[in-house]
């Protein structure tokens, strides 16, 4: 990345935020791990649950998906006050922060199809923000290498398995959380204080 996470631009397309209830955003950046505990600090997120999106219901299951012969990633769905947090901020915090969106089937040591990084879209706004934020990026060359995250529609998102839920912050001391999710949540910290829970 050339820029720090303080000098990354926001989306210069986003949603506006009158008048709209709870909202979906359904992002994926490698082990969900550590890409809900980047989400679960800030604030206006509601909830971030860990699960799959990309492929069917048979095979939506950690040990199949694992396997990487199905075409799941594992992915958080992310659910938000648009009043407090923008879609385009979220997206944000994905690109500058949650993971490496310049790695085609591949997050730090995580390697395979189901560690892709993908924002599934859940509607014609969604899509058009995220489309638009790719391009700017890329055009202010925010990164060394282009952008691979793929822009597609959601069509099931289905909740991982209960002990994947809120994995980090009960398993702080593991040292896949140390090394891999522990730096990202401090980099929000840092980064985003002004954007971060009271008390987390």
């Amino acid at each position: 990345m050339n820029v720090s996470p303080e000098q990354f631009p926001d989306a210069v397309v986003d949603a506006s935020a009158s008048g709209q209830a709870e909202q979906v955003a359904v992002l994926a950046g490698g082990c969900f791990w550590c890409v809900e505990a980047v989400y679960r600090q800030l604030e206006g997120v509601t909830s971030v649950t860990n699960g799959y999106a990309g492929g069917t219901a048979r095979s939506a299951d950690y040990s199949t998906v694992s396997s990487g012969r199905t075409d799941h990633a594992e992915a958080v769905e992310i659910k938000f006050d648009p009043t407090t947090i923008s879609y385009g901020r979220l997206l944000k915090v994905f690109f500058s922060i949650a993971h490496d969106p310049t790695t085609k089937d591949r997050q730090g040591p995580d390697v395979g199809r189901q560690y892709r990084s993908v924002i599934f879209y859940g509607d014609d706004e969604q899509r058009r923000i995220a489309e638009s934020y790719i391009k700017q990026l890329d055009g202010a060359k925010v990164f060394d290498r282009p952008i691979v995250t793929e822009v597609v529609p959601l069509d099931r998102f289905y909740a991982a398995e209960e002990y994947h839920q809120d994995y980090a912050a009960r398993n702080p001391l593991e040292p896949y959380i140390l090394f891999n999710a522990r730096p990202k949540v401090e980099k929000v910290r840092k980064y985003f204080k002004d954007r971060v829970k009271s008390g987390t």
